[in-house]
């Protein structure tokens, strides 16, 4: 425990942190990324990061505690969504924190359709109002699975139950992922670390060209899309993934073996 920030470690070896989208739980890495990424000989740390709604300023400085109060070496970071967005600006505003990151369903600007829902989220919220955890489940896996996943009647059913536990539970196992405040392209030209962008090919909520468009930005970046996949790619598409994410780790430079010092 560091302050308010609940965190986890996971193995032993070169460190790697991972920063989840809207709500904020670890957990979210724990079924899938987590196994694959101690199994390559990672230490992992997971940790939560506050509420449904968190701003990616909110995430970007809880990470940088985190990161300073651990004394982590330079090390690599990987974020979905807002969690990315957090990254983001880490790596332009701290880049001694920061050797490598990897970026999920990400973005470098608002865009019309994620400002409109913005708004509408707003004034739902304004109004006082609270759909029912059954609609909130159903919107959920339509704004974030692919049509593969939707048209599969036996996936369908599991993730439904994910979702109405996370609406009855008052935290969304995803979430939009919150545009920056402003444009931030231009600033991501100073980002210095290795980066790879994933995009996922049916994501509605970051879609794929602003995900480009954010590795375009980046100097040296390299982007990935994954098909079939929709905003919770990682999740839908694990072994896809893990795949992408652990062949990345592993062509970057040994310049430090990763002894952590949080344990």
């Amino acid at each position: 425990m560091s302050g308010a920030t609940a965190y986890t470690v996971h193995g032993s070896g070169r460190p790697v942190v991972l920063v989840a989208g809207a709500g904020g739980a670890g957990r979210i890495w724990e079924r899938h990324q987590v196994p694959a990424l101690t199994a390559a000989g990672h230490q992992v740390i997971t940790f939560d990061h506050g509420a449904p709604g968190s701003c990616a300023g909110d995430v970007a400085a809880l990470t940088r505690q985190l990161l300073t109060t651990l004394g982590l070496p330079p090390c690599s970071l990987v974020g979905h969504s807002v969690g990315a967005l957090a990254v983001q600006e880490l790596l332009v505003t701290d880049p001694h924190l920061a050797c490598a990151a990897v970026l999920a369903a990400t973005r470098g600007r608002p865009d019309p359709v994620g400002d409109a829902l913005a708004r509408a989220e707003a004034a739902q919220t304004g109004a006082g109002g609270r759909p029912s955890p059954e609609y909130e489940a159903v919107v959920g896996m339509a704004q974030n699975l692919s049509p593969r996943t939707l048209a599969d009647e036996d996936a369908v059913t599991e993730w439904l139950d994910l979702f109405e536990i996370a609406a009855l539970s008052g935290s969304s196992a995803a979430g939009r992922p919150c545009p920056p405040l402003a444009d931030r392209l231009a600033a991501y030209a100073r980002i210095t670390a290795s980066v790879l962008v994933v995009g996922f090919a049916d994501d509605v909520l970051a879609p794929v060209h602003l995900s480009r468009e954010v590795a375009a930005a980046i100097p040296g970046a390299r982007y990935t899309e994954l098909a079939d996949t929709g905003h919770l790619g990682f999740l839908e598409r694990s072994d896809a993934f893990n795949t992408v994410l652990l062949d990345f780790l592993a062509s970057l430079p040994v310049t430090d073996p990763g002894a952590s010092r949080v344990l």
